[in-house]
């Protein structure tokens, strides 16, 4: 018997309800019910590539908003526009079947090998393009995908429809660029030559951010990106269609392509991989897609300009500085072509209002996956100011400033007991996972800049305190006193700790 899956009808979004029980719902459930889903309940990559289509569906749906005061008032609508649209399009969401499948590719087969063509159901792992679907999980340890969750590694693994559905969401938002097989589309060589790029959501270990609502309804509608924007950032007539309403043909399909890898909505859930289940739910074809130009803007990514100020570069993901050193460069809210700024959709917002924000992604190193990495923060409205940026950034300059100056104690500390072993290192983590759980006090500056004083001063402040406190245990915590020599040193280093501990104003303050 042949496998059915439709993603509109059939459960497979992980998600929890408001009561706080988890669930599967379908993409018309999430509709339907949104207001009552308080959030998905998935990984970061999964969670990036859900939004994605999520935000897709309702603005091909809504075939808008058009610009900030349709946006203001489209939320009523999106229920009832969005059901419509899924079932007009019910048959594109096909996981399986003969006819048109879910971002997979008709008429793909492997090249002949030995005078022999490779069917889609065929197990045939010899075959160049074919293997072990456990490869679309790019969290599983199997094929070159490293051990991100992974304990069981191995092959021969099969997936319910459910997770199928989600991994082969993810796999075409994150796959990593790399050598790949060649395969025959509609007859003709898949695009690459054997090579592939980055997935769209991966170049540059790209940072993520999305606004979050007070459920998943409000978040949807928080994310939505104007016709206008879109405009100023892509350019004229790049507002474009689903990938699933002008699906390519094959390689040489130039207007399907450019509408896939150009367009805003062609962009936001890419062909970036050439896929064909097979129906074992254990075996399938691969091959290289489309290429994704990396320096066209995602809406929710955040550009930033290089150290030395020559160029523009996506804010990536940095696995030994947490996410939250980085918050203010997320609120440089500027809606211009080929200009720095945070997410797209932090331009829609009342400055006037906190906001809620996750962030994320997935970290990797050429084609190598190294970690995903994901925060939830509540910031005060005053982040949406100059002021209230330059408050946070030299807030975290001055946590910066002790962590050097705790290394340096450390350091002088093996010095003065002979000791070559890496307690910097050890000293430095524990010291940032510390003060990880103290950034509320920075963010309430932005809120009361008062215990600042008028030098502005952070080490007078509940989060300069916290900063000195953590530094100090993490130092205690590297540089034992069991012995005289090591009481001797213990002491010595915490002079270069504390040393010049209230100076007229540090460099990292004299900006406030």
């Amino acid at each position: 018997m042949k496998p059915k899956m439709n993603l509109t009808t059939d459960p497979w979004i992980p998600v929890v309800w408001k009561n706080g029980q988890p669930g599967l719902v379908s993409l018309c459930e999430a509709f339907e019910n949104g207001d009552q889903i308080q959030d998905l309940s998935v990984r970061p990559n999964e969670r990036i590539a859900l939004m994605r289509l999520l935000l897709c569906i309702t603005q091909a749906a809504l075939d808008g908003p058009a610009n900030k005061d349709d946006w203001r008032t489209c939320k009523e609508r999106i229920k009832v526009k969005t059901l419509d649209y899924l079932k007009k399009w019910h048959s594109a969401f096909e996981l399986f079947g003969d006819g048109p499948r879910f971002l997979q590719v008709g008429g793909l087969k492997a090249k002949p090998k030995n005078n022999k063509t490779a069917k889609p159901d065929d197990e045939c792992e010899d075959e160049e393009g074919v293997g072990d679907v456990s490869k679309l999980d790019l969290s599983l340890a199997t094929g070159n995908n490293t051990r991100l969750f992974d304990n069981a590694g191995g092959s021969g693994r099969s997936f319910s429809p459910a997770q199928l559905a989600l991994m082969l969401l993810s796999f075409q938002c994150f796959s990593p660029g790399g050598r790949i097989g060649i395969l025959l589309w509609q007859g003709i060589d898949t695009p690459g030559d054997g090579t592939s790029g980055h997935a769209p959501c991966l170049p540059s270990s790209m940072l993520h951010t999305f606004v979050r609502g007070l459920d998943l309804m409000d978040t949807i509608f928080l994310n939505l990106i104007t016709k206008d924007t879109v405009k100023i950032i892509l350019g004229m007539e790049k507002w474009g269609s689903p990938i699933w309403e002008n699906m390519p043909v094959n390689g040489t399909s130039s207007d399907a392509i450019r509408n896939a890898t150009e367009t805003y909505l062609g962009r936001l859930v890419p062909l970036s991989r050439t896929i064909y289940l097979a129906d074992d739910y254990a075996s399938f074809m691969l091959a290289n897609g489309l290429k994704y130009d990396p320096g066209i803007r995602e809406l929710s990514a955040t550009i930033i300009m290089k150290s030395d100020g020559s160029d523009r570069i996506i804010k990536g993901i940095s696995l030994d500085k947490s996410l939250w050193r980085e918050l203010h460069s997320l609120f440089v809210i500027k809606v211009a072509s080929n200009s720095i700024g945070g997410p797209l959709a932090l331009a829609n917002l009342d400055v006037n209002q906190a906001v809620d924000l996750w962030t994320g992604g997935l970290a990797a190193d050429k084609a190598k996956l190294l970690d995903v990495v994901e925060s939830i923060f509540h910031v005060p409205h005053q982040m949406f100011q100059d002021a209230g940026q330059q408050i946070y950034q030299n807030g975290v300059g001055f946590s910066e400033l002790i962590s050097k100056k705790m290394g340096d104690a450390v350091g002088f500390y093996c010095e003065q007991i002979k000791d070559g072993s890496d307690r910097k290192k050890a000293a430095h983590a524990r010291y940032w996972t510390a003060i990880e759980g103290e950034v509320p006090k920075l963010l309430s500056l932005l809120e009361n800049p008062a215990p600042l004083g008028a030098e502005g001063h952070y080490y007078q402040t509940a989060w300069g305190k916290a900063v000195l406190r953590s530094a100090r245990i993490a130092y205690d915590h590297a540089c034992p006193r069991g012995t005289p020599r090591q009481i001797q040193a213990h002491a010595l280093g915490l002079k270069v700790l504390f040393r010049n501990q209230k100076p007229s104003k540090t460099k990292t303050e004299a900006a406030v």
